[in-house]
Parts: C-alpha cells; sequence; structure tokens
C-alpha cells in the first residue's frame, strides 16, 4: 500500500513538473524590443556548422547564429533571438533556448567569455556548470543526440538583402514582409509559439493618424443641428417685435415707423435730463400737435368775434326801440 502511495505521488510530482515546464516554454521568447549594441547595415554572411542544422556568421564580432529561421545572439550570459539580422531582439529564457542552438561547440562562438576557458573547443559550452544544477534537471539530456538524425537545416532568407541601411523596415513592418517571402515553418516549438505571437500582433498607429483623429470635429445629432440652425447668424440682429413694451405717443404712435438703428450706449444723465418712454415721438409729431392747437384757436377768435357783433347789434336795436317809444 506504501509503494502504491509513494508512486501516486512520485506521478503527481513528473506531471507537475511537466507542466510547469511547459508553462515556462510558452513563454520563453519575450517581445523584440531589446538593442544588444549589434548595428549590422546588411545582412552577413552565414557558413554552416558542419553537421549542424546551424550557420554562423564568421565576419560578425559577435556570437551571432541563425537556426530553425531566426537570428540568435549569444551576450552579456543570456540568448536572444529575432526574425530580422539587425533587430530588435528578444531575451530567450534558459529553460527555452533551443537544443541545437546549446549544441553549438565552443569554437564557433567569435566572441567566447571569459568562462569559456578550460573547455573543449570542439564541444559545445558546460551550460549544466554554468548555468546550475536546477537548470540541468530541467533540461537533462541536452547534450546527447545522434548526429545521423539531425535535421535539414532550414533556408538562409536571402530576402533580406534587399532591405540594407536606410531601407531597413522598422519592427511593425517585419511580420508581414516575413510572412510574404519567407514560406518556412519553424520546427522547434518555442520558435513557432513566437512567430505566431509576433503575427498576433498588431501595428501601432502613428501618431500623426492619431491627431488627426482627435482634431476631427464630432458628428452631430439631428436635434443639434436644428438648434445650431435656430441661431441667429448675427449679434445685432432685432428682436422679436412682439416681446418689445408698447410705445406712447398719443393717437399718433401707431403711425411712427419702428426704429431700426442699435440702441445708443447707456451715458450717466441726471434726473431732469431722462428722457420718457416715447419722447422721440413726442418730438416728431410735436409739429402737428402745434399746427392744431393753432386752428383751434384761429376757430376759437372767429367763434368770439362773431358773439361779439351779435351782441352789438341787440344792444343797439334795444335802444332804438327805446327811443321809438
Amino acid at each position: 500500500m506504501k509503494n502504491i502511495c509513494c508512486g501516486l505521488i512520485v506521478l503527481w510530482m513528473l506531471v507537475c513538473s511537466v507542466t510547469s515546464s511547459e508553462a515556462q516554454v510558452s513563454i520563453g521568447i519575450g517581445l523584440p524590443n531589446v538593442s544588444i549594441g549589434i548595428n549590422l547595415p546588411l545582412l552577413p554572411q552565414l557558413v554552416r556548422v558542419p553537421g549542424y542544422p546551424v550557420y554562423y556568421a564568421p565576419r560578425v564580432d559577435a556570437n551571432y547564429f541563425f537556426y530553425d529561421g531566426m537570428y540568435w545572439v549569444y551576450h552579456d550570459d543570456n540568448w536572444y533571438a529575432s526574425s530580422w539580422y539587425n533587430g530588435p531582439w528578444a531575451v530567450v529564457q534558459r529553460e527555452a533556448v533551443p537544443l541545437f542552438i546549446l549544441r553549438i561547440p565552443l569554437s564557433y562562438y567569435r566572441q567566447p567569455p571569459a568562462y569559456f576557458r578550460g573547455w573543449q573547443s570542439n564541444a559545445p559550452p558546460r551550460w549544466g556548470e554554468h548555468w546550475g544544477h536546477d537548470w540541468e534537471q530541467r533540461r537533462n539530456g541536452w547534450d546527447k543526440w545522434k548526429r545521423a538524425s539531425a535535421p535539414a537545416p532550414a533556408p538562409l532568407p536571402v530576402y533580406q538583402r534587399k532591405y540594407a541601411g536606410d531601407k531597413y523596415p522598422r519592427m511593425e513592418q517585419q511580420q508581414p514582409l516575413r510572412s510574404k517571402n519567407y514560406r518556412y515553418q519553424p520546427r522547434d516549438t518555442v520558435v513557432r509559439q513566437h512567430i505566431k505571437q509576433q503575427a498576433e500582433q498588431k501595428a501601432p498607429v502613428p501618431a500623426s493618424v492619431q491627431k488627426g483623429k482627435k482634431e476631427d470635429s464630432p458628428m452631430r445629432s439631428p436635434k443639434q443641428q436644428d438648434l445650431q440652425l435656430s441661431k441667429p447668424h448675427q449679434q445685432g440682429a432685432p428682436a422679436d417685435p412682439h416681446s418689445q413694451p408698447p410705445q406712447r405717443g398719443g393717437e399718433f404712435a401707431h403711425k411712427t415707423p419702428p426704429l431700426q438703428t442699435p440702441a445708443p450706449q447707456r451715458v450717466p444723465v441726471a434726473h431732469d435730463q431722462k428722457q420718457q418712454p416715447g419722447a422721440a415721438q413726442h418730438e416728431q409729431q410735436a409739429p402737428r400737435v402745434k399746427e392744431q392747437d393753432q386752428r383751434q384757436q384761429e376757430r376759437g377768435e372767429s367763434q368770439e368775434s362773431n358773439r361779439g357783433r351779435g351782441q352789438g347789434q341787440n344792444r343797439d336795436e334795444e335802444r332804438g326801440r327805446g327811443r321809438d317809444k
């Protein structure tokens, strides 16, 4: 019974270790956004490592390789990968470095670090000794393989020769160009995941386009457009005549045409100089009122003169009648 329990525990630990290693491998290569000081003006010359599906760059002063459709660089005790010869580069986790990259003989490193000294030049670096026992347990058997079963190397991306110097594509242009010109499908699981992750990335929107979108005027609803059309086009347009207060000026007020001139500015004046409402209309109507007053006065004088004449005649008649008596 105890043996069965121990066997189940060991099996569970193995499953957990495999699951954790797969999870680490799934995120083995980060996004290409690292600069490692490599500045190549054009696609370098690549030479195959005999018996390996790997190429190296003999004229590049770096530990520069090509494997499974990607470029690999060992720099400052880290591995970096890129789908283009001049980066940008992505950091690769030690647990996710492909096996054939780990197996490259030490003599093909153009810039071997100091801790490579004393190791055999025709053998791979002692990664287990350098990175520790935990790493060696996770990558157990990395240095054991049959040379006769080595896969064929991936074809070189010669299309990248056209993109030298100023023609080197930006990061958002690299993946579309690669998909168009390079049909090779990677064999390594980590490389396939990295290529898929790059293909799923969306190209960033240029800042000029974002700025243009912000400056565009927003669409207005039909209700807002109606409100905009109902507003007067000029600030000095006359208001609704029905909203004006009633005018004064007697019976001739309705004949006075409405004033269309803008209202004068208010000036502080004394109380005795303030004009009552309708003063301008009184001034316009004053000559007509005077003419009527004069006519009425003339009529009254003529009536009084007639009355005086009639009274005088009556008196004369009365006097003549007294004399006759």
